[in-house]
């Protein structure tokens, strides 16, 4: 796999603590399981070959995206639907779970007005055969990836949402209220260990030409953690180390060999007998991305493992939101404050802070969190959902808690909270994207950066869109040398302060 071509000299993982007398690590990550990422860009073809549901959306041709009026229709302040007739003309229907979540809450939180929808999400026509002299209903479609449909009715004030299945209805409603939790689906599903290694083995055969991946799947270390952490040592020569178990299998191997290489202290990586959690991470050739983990049989570092010698001396620890790992998280928090390091924390992800907003909301009552990540659905997850989001109400909610919160907004940048200042401050907009992963777990290595270093707020935050437009340039949360150098000549051009990796 790739990281085995790119770091032949494998080094077993460590299985007790540190016993030198180096000084500790001024970031510790806390990443329970050790993962490894096989990241490779497919066409979607192979998507039919796997389980589950895929993310992404793709844009509908003008004539797919008529509506037959004799079929579909809004009528008066109903959504009047005959199931027997909700086929779409011309349009390939199988299964609506594979909406983008981002893109699909950006439609939603649209509203009526056209205008203010994104143009990556569809096209906008007019419905053609409308019946009883009415205006035609203007009508936006929206294809999942997968086939399936979600689409958007609205004349005269009045609205229908309609999810399409294989051709058919399946769910509807007249407000974007009431839709708005129908359709997202996480684009992740776990998989066997089985059927991992049946989608590497058909990822071969669907790999996407591209002159800069001479290696068809690149193998890494993954993980949000560990890309943060990654993402400080080796771009900003932070000091930086992991808390968690690796497998004693290969995969743990090229774990420990991918992050040491990248100058991560690996003393608190405990060496477990068993396997290592891996994910297929599948990007196509928009940037689209379908995640497939296997984690059911991985490792994981218990919470009465820790100790305090693995954060004696640190300043910072590093942690993700997941509610099934609560007994470790709190456990290495409350060890954490007490030697006196601040905590940073990544919201995970919408789904997780929906279905746990009221434990999620105790941890951040206890005080102990210091630093706050949030995206855009994160954050309008956390203060109750709205469809009308306002950034600045959720930066205020975790203003309560964090002495420091930011939430990213993609495409727009940030907004970011220290005390009574808050900034916002745009995207850099001189990046290719490529692949989105890791975008939000290195803008946390640049924020980082600019806490450890005395940074003012606003700096934190440019180091950040630095950090996080570098790694979208190209696949996986792994930076690559050539775009640390982009982000370096970013930063000096923008008057930053550039890291000094000879010391």
């Amino acid at each position: 796999m790739g990281a085995e071509a790119e770091h032949p000299q494998l080094r077993p993982p460590p299985s007790s603590l540190r016993t030198s007398k180096e000084a500790a690590p001024a970031v510790l990550g806390l990443q329970l399981s050790a993962l490894i990422d096989h990241v490779a860009r497919v066409d979607w073809s192979l998507l039919d070959r796997i389980p589950g549901d895929r993310g992404g959306s793709q844009q509908l041709d003008n004539d797919e995206s008529e509506l037959d009026g004799d079929e579909l229709e809004l009528d008066g302040d109903e959504s009047e639907l005959d199931g027997n007739k909700s086929k779409l003309d011309g349009a390939r229907l199988l299964d609506a779970q594979g909406l983008d979540t981002a893109s699909g809450r950006e439609l939603l939180a649209g509203g009526l007005d056209a205008c203010s929808w994104s143009p990556t999400l569809g096209r906008t026509s007019r419905v053609a055969g409308h019946r009883h002299g009415m205006p035609r209903p203007r009508v936006r479609v929206w294809r999942s990836s997968g086939g399936g449909a979600v689409i958007a009715l609205w004349r005269k004030g009045r609205t229908a949402m309609l999810a399409f299945r294989s051709g058919l209805l399946y769910a509807a409603a007249k407000t974007l209220t009431q839709f708005s939790h129908l359709c997202f689906f996480s684009p992740a599903q776990h998989v066997s260990i089985e059927e991992l290694n049946h989608i590497l083995t058909e990822v071969n055969a669907h790999i996407l030409p591209s002159r800069n991946d001479l290696i068809p799947i690149t193998t890494i270390a993954g993980g949000s953690v560990a890309n943060t952490i990654r993402g400080l040592s080796a771009g900003f020569g932070i000091s930086t180390g992991i808390i968690g178990a690796c497998g004693d299998d290969n995969q743990g191997v090229l774990f420990v060999n991918n992050m040491s290489f990248s100058g991560v202290d690996l003393t608190r990586l405990r060496a477990k007998k068993g396997h290592t959690a891996q994910c297929a991470c599948l990007v196509d050739a928009s940037g689209n991305r379908t995640m497939r983990p296997c984690l059911s049989t991985a490792v994981k570092l218990q919470a009465n493992e820790f100790r305090n010698e693995d954060f004696k001396g640190s300043k910072w620890l590093v942690v993700r939101y997941a509610q099934q790992n609560m007994e470790q998280i709190i456990e290495a928090i409350r060890i954490a404050k007490q030697e006196g390091l601040s905590v940073s924390l990544d919201l995970a992800s919408f789904e997780m802070v929906r279905d746990n907003r009221p434990k999620l909301i105790a941890l951040l009552e206890t005080g102990n969190i210091d630093l706050c990540f949030a995206n855009e659905d994160e954050a309008r997850e956390l203060i109750g959902g709205s469809l009308a989001y306002d950034p600045e109400e959720a930066i205020t909610f975790l203003g309560k808690y964090c002495k420091w919160a930011v939430v990213t907004l993609a495409s727009k940048g940030c907004i970011a909270k220290h005390g009574k200042q808050v900034v916002h401050v745009p995207a850099i907009g001189e990046s290719n994207a490529v692949d989105a992963t890791g975008a939000g777990d290195l803008f946390a290595s640049g924020f980082l950066y600019g806490l450890v270093k005395g940074l003012p707020l606003e700096e934190c935050c440019k180091v950040g869109a630095c950090s996080g437009g570098s790694v979208i340039r190209a696949l996986g949360g792994e930076v690559r040398p050539e775009n640390w150098q982009w982000m370096y000549k970013q930063m000096h051009a923008k008057g930053m302060l550039v890291p000094d990796l000879k010391n």
